[in-house]
């Protein structure tokens, strides 16, 4: 017997039809024996209906009344779950984050998971009871409920398998796994049998929308297996594991894209020490996560030009921060550019192989695509380029690294 931890998105469960389709899915992981948690995000769109609702009355809304209104989509579907499992003669129950509780710092809207209480789950689970969790939501230290932001059902299903310690974790999605690409760009794209941690975490990190970065974190944390799987076929999904238990690396695992980029670069910017942090310092107190970042020095040495990338939602925001603290940063002007895209070939093979770098490079360069901005890590290359050029270049570089399927 198993202990598993089952969580559904949105497209999983945006009508009654689906909510019956996941039942059954679940009382078959029961039917053969398993203990099953499962948590379901909202209806499809209904969180972004709920988030409307809230603009509608008021711009500058109450944060601890926001989570309180747009919380309520997983509530619904963890109740219509629980009754549609019962309809089919298995015992179930719902529970929203303050009920478990799954204790959360009081960041409303952006809240981090601090414990989850399992003592009571863990009696329910031991007597064959499935336990429904509202995903996204837990309880602040004001006893106000609390959202955990983008991907929070992702990070609230990894959190909990990590607490229950569940023997795995199957992320239900509308995709059958992870691929080496986007399979609607490059056709020849192949379904990965096993991922990283760390593989998994850097195609997340970089615009990969299977599994977010939050929960992709906690799982390398705390050592969660993982399983992307779709909800709509019963076809083996993508495992995402520890380095040890897979044998032989390829040498790059996946390429990957994002559109949601922006380049913000300031020029003539005096070249004195504190510089940088007098730039970056007030967008990290707006909330502003900035990426990739690349300085050019002038020949006189007294001038530098900074280029960094944000998201394109931060962009309008970057720049008023920026333009709110022109006299303290002291640059000469201030130009910006959302027609970008990020481009990044990650692979833990690289760690051990010289030269992937260049044949990124030398690829681009053959197909007449000039690159902006370059950050790298241990086991990811990223490269900013013209939007334009997008599917060009994750076609040429998918068939340079040899992922192409035979």
């Amino acid at each position: 017997m198993a202990r598993l931890v089952q969580k559904y998105g949105g497209t999983s469960v945006r009508d009654i039809e689906r909510i019956r389709a996941v039942a059954k899915r679940v009382k078959s992981a029961v039917d053969a024996g398993n203990q099953v948690a499962v948590v379901v995000s909202a209806m499809a769109g209904v969180t972004s209906e709920l988030a409307e609702y809230t603009a509608k009355i008021s711009a500058l809304c109450d944060a601890r009344e926001y989570d309180v209104v747009v919380a309520s989509g997983e509530q619904a579907v963890s109740g219509l779950l629980a009754m549609a499992l019962q309809d089919l003669g298995v015992e179930a129950r719902s529970w929203l984050g303050w009920q478990i509780p799954i204790v959360t710092d009081g960041a409303h809207g952006r809240a981090r998971i601090d414990s989850i209480e399992t003592a009571e789950l863990e009696c329910r689970l031991a007597r064959g009871e499935v336990v429904v969790v509202a995903g996204f939501q837990g309880l602040g230290p004001d006893n106000r409920v609390t959202t955990l932001g983008r991907g929070g059902s992702d990070t609230t299903a990894v959190a909990l398998a990590a607490a229950l310690k569940a023997d795995r974790c199957d992320i239900y999605t509308d995709v059958d796994g992870v691929y080496t690409t986007d399979p609607r760009i490059v056709a020849k794209a192949r379904k990965l049998d096993k991922i990283t941690f760390e593989e998994m975490l850097e195609m997340a990190s970089v615009g990969a929308k299977v599994l977010h970065t939050r929960a992709a974190e906690l799982a390398m944390k705390h050592g969660v297996r993982l399983q992307v799987v779709s909800s709509f076929d019963d076809a083996p999904g993508t495992l995402v594991v520890s380095e040890d238990e897979i044998l032989e690396h390829e040498l790059v695992s996946s390429v990957t894209y994002s559109r949601d980029e922006a380049k913000i670069t300031l020029l003539r910017v005096a070249d004195r020490p504190g510089v940088a942090a007098g730039i970056l310092g007030p967008l990290a107190d707006a909330n502003i996560n900035v990426d990739m970042i690349v300085q050019n020095v002038s020949a006189e040495g007294d001038a530098t030009d900074l280029t960094f990338t944000v998201s394109e939602a931060d962009l309008e925001r970057a720049v008023s921060e920026i333009k709110n603290h022109r006299e303290a940063i002291g640059y000469v002007d201030l130009i910006w550019d959302s027609n970008v895209v990020k481009v990044s070939v990650i692979g833990v093979g690289m760690r051990s192989h010289a030269g992937v770098a260049r044949r990124m490079f030398d690829t681009l360069a053959e197909k007449g695509i000039n690159i902006q901005v370059i950050s790298t890590s241990e086991i990811k290359v990223s490269v900013l380029i013209e939007e334009a050029y997008t599917e060009l270049a994750v076609r040429a570089l998918h068939t340079a690294y040899g992922l192409d399927a035979q």
